[in-house]
């Protein structure tokens, strides 16, 4: 398996889009929201570090296997991304001793 540098430490996911075309992210943060399973993705080819993007699905698992589904209700996504940038932000102030 060859790794490219993109993004070294943290994990490559291949999903399949709305067209069946696949798109590659960087695993950025898996968390719980309200009894719920999340995860948080970049998307693997924009490295604009002025206009991150984050891509919040919700984990299913079924018969051991892990499946990523979009949050379609606007205001469950939105409370989703408010605990997310929470959560980023306390893993950030535990890392800013260096």
């Amino acid at each position: 398996m060859e790794n490219k540098g993109i993004n070294d430490g943290y994990d490559e996911i291949v999903l399949l889009d709305e067209n069946g075309e696949e798109a590659s992210f960087v695993h950025v943060l898996t968390f719980t929201y309200e009894g719920e399973k999340y995860i948080a993705l970049e998307p693997a080819e924009e490295q604009d570090d002025e206009e991150a993007e984050i891509v919040l699905l919700k984990v299913e698992t079924k018969d051991g296997q892990d499946y990523y589904s979009t949050i379609d209700n606007e205001i469950l996504l939105n409370e989703v991304f408010d605990e997310f940038l929470d959560i980023v932000d306390e893993m950030e102030g535990e890392g800013s001793e260096e």
